[in-house]
């Protein structure tokens, strides 16, 4: 059970974003197949590609948040010890985790409206909760992925280990 657990934190998301992908590629696929050579297109296609990329896009700030691969001026930290970068970072990391708990916080409100008003999606007529709440998810994900971050930076302050800086976009 263990390793099951591992494997999920090291993997979850990646599969989650490929599965989220893929679907999107079809269902675009589909859909642009439908409207230009059978000249009819669907309601579903469109609006479940839309939600989908929705989750993505949260699930991927999350895995962002994992790698250190948000976009970040690191101009100051060249200049700075090793222990100055940790701080840096864990500075950054709380601020994040403030933000994500505001996050969270304001935007439970539309998907309770929408529960309590069983508010549906225009095409699909699916109760939109459903997808509202990808925003709380994805900020909850974020939240877990922080209380590593920290955990992390301050092992390594404590061992005096050189900070984790996360994967770089440019060289």
């Amino acid at each position: 059970m263990r390793e099951f657990l591992r494997n999920i934190d090291r993997n979850g998301e990646r599969w989650l974003l490929l599965v989220f992908y893929s679907f999107i590629v079809l269902a675009i696929f589909i859909e642009v197949l439908r409207r230009f050579v059978f000249l009819y297109s669907s309601v579903w296609g469109e609006e479940t590609a839309r939600y989908a990329f929705i989750y993505l896009v949260w699930i991927g700030a999350s895995t962002a948040v994992r790698e250190r691969a948000h976009i970040r001026i690191d101009v100051i930290t060249h200049y700075l010890p090793q222990r100055g970068v940790a701080f840096i970072y864990l500075f950054g990391d709380l601020a994040t985790a403030f933000l994500a708990c505001l996050a969270i916080y304001w935007s439970m409100d539309p998907v309770l409206v929408s529960i309590k008003f069983g508010n549906v999606t225009d095409g699909l007529r699916i109760v939109r909760a459903w997808f509202l709440i990808a925003v709380p998810l994805g900020f909850s994900m974020m939240m877990l992925r922080l209380v590593q971050s920290i955990l992390r930076d301050l092992r390594d302050i404590r061992n005096g280990r050189p900070v984790f800086t996360g994967t770089k976009l440019f060289d």
